[in-house]
């Protein structure tokens, strides 16, 4: 059987562990990465990773300049690629996008279909939620609005908790759900979410967040 062609899109070291995962599977073949560009400098670089690996890197970040998967569709379409995923991935894909893969996949940091949009983590802890999680769902051309894959729920602690420690504890839970998701991928139907619990909040909410907008409140107050 053809190994399946995966791409990764995204940044950091959930990012780079999931690229890794598919690196090593003996049922896909890892054809390019797409890291967010600039990448942030205070995690792991996945277009570093890729280039130690031999992966190919589209080195603009953009997804518009993924190459098209070689060879022919059934339905006469251009070739797709089998599989590709979102790791916090930093823009809005289109339905040109979605349509070069049988199968378009994001990992959000938030417990949809509550908290779609940016900053999910932030907005949990500004609400004083007690709980939050991570979602793996399909793309389709809403924000954060495809039906879900997989979902974990955890704990989380506004009294105390920064949003470093939540997001820390996100990476942890997202790499078990990835890892727990995978095996069974083909046989899961995606559920459609309720849109009656969606919540949204987007970058032009921001300015509210006040002392939770960084990654401490301690920063947020001195910015």
């Amino acid at each position: 059987m053809a190994l399946r062609r995966a791409v990764v899109l995204g940044k950091g070291t959930l990012a780079v562990k999931i690229a890794n995962w598919f690196l090593e599977s003996a049922d896909y073949d890892l054809r390019h990465v797409v890291p967010v560009v600039p990448e942030p400098g205070w995690t792991e670089s996945l277009s570093a990773w890729a280039s130690t690996h031999g992966v190919p890197v589209v080195e603009s970040g953009h997804w518009r300049d993924l190459p098209r998967a070689a060879g022919v569709a059934k339905d006469g379409t251009p070739g797709r690629h089998d599989l590709g995923i979102s790791v916090f991935y930093d823009k809005i894909l289109p339905a040109e996008f979605i349509a070069r893969f049988d199968r378009l996949l994001n990992l959000h940091n938030g417990p949809l279909p509550r908290y779609r949009g940016v900053s999910p983590i932030n907005w949990a802890l500004k609400n004083g939620e007690t709980t939050h999680g991570v979602t793996i769902h399909e793309i389709t051309r809403g924000i954060d609005s495809g039906p879900i894959v997989a979902k974990l729920e955890y704990s989380i602690y506004p009294e105390f908790d920064e949003v470093a420690d939540v997001y820390e504890r996100a990476l942890e839970y997202g790499w078990v759900l990835f890892r727990q998701t995978m095996p069974m991928l083909d046989r899961i139907r995606a559920r459609p979410q309720d849109e009656a619990q969606t919540t949204y909040y987007s970058g032009m909410d921001k300015e509210l967040l006040h002392e939770r907008s960084g990654f401490t409140r301690e920063l947020s107050l001195r910015t």
